[in-house]
């Protein structure tokens, strides 16, 4: 039997926050002929972005005189708030709350004042309870904050909410013509294509057989990607945990607009989101990783599961009880481990691949993935177009010697928990929520 073959312009692999994204800018751009392959139905359980809510924040202004880092930041929470803050289609998404950053431990705090010490925006010191407590309404931080020292951003950041944004993004790239296949069997890739010369990418397989050939091929599969392609290194999948916590309909009021509390040291959580009233509580660590040997070399391999460890529970809970103790008790409604794709550098990889034609990379989000979602797309559009600036071309360029010797157990400037990086292997108990282990594999 003829395997069968369908072909397009353009092949996306991956329907998650990045995948969206690149779909919908190209799209806009007039590309046609776009087709987006991935192994789940729409919204995508593997998109990190089908979530309540994820910070957003502006950024300095960009300068020659930047450090290349600084530049590279500022340039890209600069192409995704002018999006958040300007687009017809994401605006009503972003909510300008502020953002309080702030830390328990010396070296955190460190972290903390180098944040302020580079912001050009007004920053309220928070060194009490008092100080604390008076950043939302009254009755809401309640806690004794002990130890916790930082900053107040009252203005120039927030929230987006992420799930909505994804469905507009979806529906506006089915809108301009782009064409989603999903499902287990017509949407999960199980490896790329190759020309008979081994040179060029020309396309996928997916598990049903069909090979889906494409003049160009991008691969954004988020924590999953390198099991697709030998990133030589330069990908750590990597895990956070979150739950959601039920508020009543009479306390709502009292909860809403409310800056995002951030503690690098300790945890975040947002204010509950309109239609279900949960606020999503999320504990503050260097990370999980899920290391197991595979053909001779240590790699940390993402899986799926809608728990969350006890540990991080504790610490979930420890947050509350510093800052809003009267919940600190109460049940959470749905709790997960969430998966991103950590580079060497937290930077982006976004290149053209140097051995194989027509093979973009988009991937690395390394904790950045969502709040960035909007530039991600410009970013690979002028990558494809082969008009990126020059100086986010070499940051985020394909960059294997800097994994040659890397360190997999690096913390990359994280906080929390032990102040280091944890190993699901070594996980005794996990926290059980409603069907607990049917699960979201995040990128």
């Amino acid at each position: 039997m003829e395997t069968p073959v369908n072909e397009s312009a353009v092949l996306i692999i991956g329907a998650g926050t990045w995948g969206f994204s690149i779909a919908l800018q190209l799209a806009r751009r007039g590309f046609t002929g776009i087709k987006v392959l991935d192994a789940s139905s729409f919204p995508s359980s593997s998109a990190a972005g089908n979530d309540l809510n994820k910070i957003a924040e502006e950024a300095n202004e960009p300068s020659d005189d930047d450090s290349d880092e600084d530049y590279f930041w500022n340039k890209v929470h600069q192409l995704s708030m002018e999006t958040w803050k300007n687009d017809p289609l994401f605006k009503p998404f972003y909510h300008a709350t502020g953002f309080i950053m702030a830390a328990c431990g010396d070296r955190a705090y460190e972290h903390c004042l180098k944040y302020a010490k580079s912001e050009q925006a007004d920053l309220i010191p928070l060194k009490s309870k008092e100080h604390f407590r008076s950043t939302m309404p009254k009755g809401v931080l309640t806690g004794s904050f002990p130890q916790w020292r930082g900053f107040w951003k009252d203005g120039g950041a927030g929230w987006v909410f992420a799930s909505g944004a994804l469905r507009e993004m979806y529906a506006e790239a089915v809108k301009l013509g782009v064409h989603f296949m999903t499902g287990s069997s017509e949407g999960a890739v199980q490896t790329l294509l190759q020309s008979s010369s081994k040179d060029t990418i020309i396309g996928a397989q997916t598990a049903d057989g069909v090979r889906h050939k494409a003049s160009l091929t991008i691969l954004a599969t988020g924590a999953n990607s390198d099991s697709l392609l030998d990133f030589k290194k330069q990908l750590r999948p990597t895990a956070w945990t979150l739950a959601h916590l039920p508020l009543a309909a009479e306390e709502i009021e009292n909860y809403r607009n409310l800056p995002v509390l951030y503690g690098v040291d300790r945890g975040f959580f947002i204010e509950p989101d309109a239609e279900n009233h949960q606020m999503k509580i999320c504990d503050e660590h260097p990370g999980y990783c899920n290391f197991i040997d595979v053909e001779g070399e240590l790699r940390s391999v993402p899986f799926a599961r809608q728990q969350i460890p006890k540990d991080a529970e504790r610490r979930m809970r420890r947050l509350l009880k510093e800052t809003m103790p009267q919940f600190e008790q109460r049940d959470f409604s749905f709790a997960r481990i969430c998966w991103d794709a950590d580079t060497v550098d937290r930077l982006f990889l976004i290149d053209w691949h140097p051995e194989l034609k027509n093979l973009v990379i988009a991937v690395g989000g390394s904790g950045h993935g969502f709040m960035t979602n909007p530039a991600v797309g410009i970013l690979v559009a002028d990558v494809v177009e082969n008009k990126v600036e020059e100086r986010l071309k070499r940051m985020m360029r394909w960059r294997p010697k800097t994994s040659v010797h890397r360190n997999w157990w690096d913390t990359q400037n994280r906080f929390g928990a032990d102040g280091k990086v944890m190993d699901f292997q070594d996980v005794q108990e996990w926290t059980t929520i409603g069907e607990g282990e049917k699960g979201d594999l995040c990128t």
